[in-house]
């Protein structure tokens, strides 16, 4: 899932960086859900300064 948000929205990144980061965040959050993903989408491309438009 995380991947692709992150192609449709243009975030860059390996994906073995996109994945360590997103399994951390998943833990330090207590859940793998669509809504704990979305939410790190929004913040990698905080991060990353890319803007999402949906």
């Amino acid at each position: 899932m995380i991947f692709a948000y992150c192609r449709h929205f243009s975030i860059p990144g390996s994906e073995d960086e996109i994945r360590a980061e997103a399994l951390e965040w998943s833990v330090t959050r207590g859940s793998r859900s669509g809504r704990v993903a979305w939410q790190f989408v929004q913040d990698l491309a905080g991060r990353k300064s890319v803007t999402l438009s949906i």
